[in-house]
């Protein structure tokens, strides 16, 4: 950051500056009015924007320019002392990357009472380490080690992450919890050296789930942050912010972007964030969103590209009605497997046979939905897997006979999809992190998608006949 005095001309951009300022801070007092379809289809782009800067514009422009242009070197050094709003460089802010941001940023923070800001990533891998990496840096009076709580129920990418990355090259323990549920194993774990706790909910592919406030109050009596993984929700279901998490993550590759041609991710942020950790920035705690972008991330470089977080916000605009259609047709597909003879078991938190049901019940709920008394309606997800009956070629050979579902490591897409996780998502895992995070190799993981329940429901029926 540059200190002053500035070159000469620079205070007019200053004030421009907060002209700009000002206009967006009066078009985001009216947007948080709005309802949280209209969010989704407007984000922070106004008319008023549209028609100012682009043209009139009725949707984002896609900004594919890597840099911007300055007027005089008067303006190059406001902007990139990060004294007035600037593009400056792709790698570090772009419009259209900036639009995604926001619109995400609006959409968990929707009826928290909470203000929040996001930065968008490359991938959900991106995002996860620009969340976690900040809070392991050693201070100057404090321990020398030091350690992080998680949950082992998470995606096969974010174990290799904390187990080989951070655990075994950079000697950041982290400590498991078996059962995210059991808030006593999550207090056992903690102590004084303890800088963040971690958890995915519904986890993939297992469906593990948590008490959110409860946890989030745990980490708070520590003065560490809950920093939440809630990919398979997405804030149509659950906004972990409004239960008091401080940092919500998403692979906006999946849900999000349900049509499949998109990879991002995104990392949102409550203001302020707890945490004990000192930073000679005052971002650090009071908008950390803001502050990995404009100091970790500009220097780690994991920036999105424009044209996925413009493909990301076409999606994004019918999030709740999709979220609610894949729901609706993954809780018709649970119930008959739970039936069928060679299925063994069937992770659904909307199954309520599941143990975690009534724990889910009291969180995943379709936002703005009404059951006819005023309550929103409970809805699940997309995510599900099932257990087939017998030894792992048994699980292989039902997958293997799929005609409609197709085999692929992806989720969250309008085509139903399918893999076993132990050979693929969470290999690299082990046998022993696996059966520790209950991953058994007869376990079929299956998203369904937008397609007619019954025709899904036909594919699985033909294959599980196949034995």
């Amino acid at each position: 950051m540059s200190q002053q005095p500035y070159g000469p001309g620079v205070d007019k951009y200053i004030e421009a500056g907060k002209r700009q300022i000002a206009f967006r801070e009066k078009a985001m007092k009216r947007v948080k009015e709005f309802k949280f379809d209209t969010l989704a289809v407007h984000g922070l782009y106004t008319v008023e924007e549209a028609l100012a800067l682009n043209q009139g514009s009725i949707i984002e422009p896609l900004y594919m320019s890597s840099s911007q242009a300055y007027r005089d070197s008067a303006e190059l050094e406001a902007a990139l002392s990060y004294l007035i709003p600037t593009w400056c460089y792709t790698r570090i802010a772009n419009p259209t990357t900036y639009y995604l941001e926001w619109m995400l940023a609006l959409l968990e923070g929707y009826g928290t009472g909470a203000d929040t800001s996001c930065v968008v990533t490359a991938s959900g891998m991106a995002a996860i380490a620009s969340a976690v990496d900040p809070f392991f840096v050693k201070q100057k009076d404090g321990p020398e080690r030091m350690n992080f709580v998680s949950s082992i129920q998470v995606y096969g990418g974010t174990f290799q992450l904390f187990a080989v990355r951070k655990q075994r090259e950079r000697g950041i323990e982290v400590r498991w919890i078996r059962r995210p549920h059991d808030l006593e194993e999550w207090k056992a774990a903690i102590d004084e050296e303890t800088r963040l706790l971690y958890v995915e909910a519904p986890s993939n592919p297992q469906q593990a789930f948590c008490d959110v406030k409860a946890l989030a109050d745990l980490a708070h009596a520590h003065e560490i942050p809950l920093i939440f993984d809630a990919t398979c929700a997405t804030p149509a279901l659950l906004r972990p912010i409004a239960h008091g998490a401080d940092i919500v993550l998403h692979s906006l590759s999946k849900t999000a972007a349900a049509g499949g041609m998109a990879i991002g991710g995104a990392l949102i942020s409550r203001k302020p964030i707890v945490t004990r950790v000192r930073n000679d920035s005052p971002l650090f705690k009071d908008s950390f969103a803001e502050y990995v972008k404009f100091f970790p991330y500009r220097d780690h470089g994991p920036a999105a590209s424009p044209f996925n977080a413009l493909i990301t916000l076409n999606e994004l605009r019918t999030l709740r009605s999709k979220i609610d259609l894949f729901s609706r047709n993954t809780q018709q597909v649970a119930e008959y497997l739970a039936k069928h003879p060679r299925v063994y078991q069937v992770d659904y938190l909307g199954l309520p046979v599941h143990p975690l049901h009534s724990l889910a019940k009291r969180y995943l709920k379709l936002v703005d939905s009404d059951d006819g008394s005023g309550r929103e309606v409970n809805r699940f997800g997309h995510l599900m897997s099932f257990r087939v009956d017998g030894p792992p070629e048994n699980a292989r050979r039902v997958f293997d006979a799929f005609k409609l579902i197709f085999r692929a490591t992806d989720l969250g897409r309008v085509k139903s999809l399918a893999t076993i996780p132990s050979v693929s998502t969470h290999l690299q895992q082990g046998e022993e992190a696996r059966r520790a995070a209950d991953i058994p190799p007869q376990l079929i993981r299956l998203c369904v998608g937008g397609e007619a329940p019954e025709d899904i429901i036909a594919d699985l029926d033909q294959a599980l006949k196949s034995l």
